[in-house]
């Protein structure tokens, strides 16, 4: 664990091995964060957890040093509402970078466009009680029909809830992107309950997709986390038009357990064995998501 006087807590590897898995040529690393800088960017009063400084500089040289060309950064919790350091981070990726927020219910339509115009191209919705405060279902509905044209809903939960949340997810009217499969136990492999739940719920709408990530989070067996690959594999083969993956650096709350970037780019080829799998998890999926104009 790794902690300063101040209590700001440290979730990154300091020095990340460089992967032997070389990622296709404009590739994308479609789920990871940025915390302030807080001398610009302060926390948000509701924050649950305070780390250090995790800046855009910091970011794309990870990027660079992993083998990806662009970035999706989703706005971290510790910064509430204020969408500023990921808007800041964006404008300074010189366009090799889009964001989703995170926005009060309340937002207007004017700032939802300035938004877009900054490169946010998503809303994030966190059901995760330990990070957030009551999430009003009702009120992100409504701002889920008033999104920008080309927008989607990113939603994160945990297994153990997702029964209950199927009556919002059906009501959505954008395309949906899971986060982190919704959490399932991958200790029960590929047939478990949990994994055949989320599967029921990718096969109810052709337009809910999910991001393949975070096996430092979901597997308790540890590094080379063997019990996500066998679980995620048959996944992103059978829903190989509905995935994408990110590192998550600087990976919020993983402070007890900081896992090393190149091993988690390694676990590309053992989820997406071909080739043409692996282009469509790093490449085809996240641009039509993320920068469709380019296609």
């Amino acid at each position: 664990m790794s902690a300063n006087s101040q209590g700001r807590i440290t979730s990154w590897h300091g020095s990340p091995s460089k992967p032997t898995f070389t990622p296709p040529p404009g590739a994308v690393d479609a789920h990871c964060h940025v915390f302030g800088p807080q001398a610009s960017f302060p926390f948000s009063p509701k924050a649950k957890y305070h780390p250090e400084d995790a800046g855009p500089d910091m970011l794309f040289a990870l990027r660079d040093h992993l083998g990806f060309d662009r970035n999706v950064i989703v706005q971290a919790s510790c910064h509430g509402t204020d969408n500023s350091a990921t808007l800041d981070a964006i404008a300074k990726s010189n366009g090799k970078a889009r964001g989703v927020a995170v926005v009060d219910p309340d937002i207007s339509d004017a700032e939802l466009a300035a938004l877009h115009d900054g490169g946010i191209r998503a809303v994030r919705f966190n059901f995760l009680k330990r990070l957030v405060d009551n999430a009003p279902k009702d009120k992100f509905l409504e701002v889920a029909g008033r999104l920008p044209a080309g927008w989607h809903v990113v939603i994160y939960f945990e297994a153990d809830i997702l029964d209950e949340m199927r009556a919002f997810i059906d009501a959505i009217p954008v395309r949906v992107v899971i986060d982190h499969m919704g959490r399932p136990d991958v200790s029960q492999g590929p047939d478990g309950p949990e994994m055949k739940a989320f599967r029921t719920l990718l096969e109810s709408r052709p337009d809910i997709w999910f991001k393949a990530t975070c096996p430092d989070r979901l597997d308790e067996s540890g590094d080379p986390w063997n019990d996500f690959a066998t679980a995620v594999r048959p996944l992103v083969e059978d829903y190989q038009d509905r995935v994408i993956w990110g590192t998550d650096w600087p990976h919020p709350n993983m402070q007890s357990n900081i896992p090393d970037d190149g091993h988690l780019v390694d676990m590309i080829p053992r989820i997406a064995v071909t080739e043409a799998l692996q282009r469509k998890l790093l490449v085809d999926n996240p641009v039509r998501l993320y920068w469709p104009e380019t296609l």
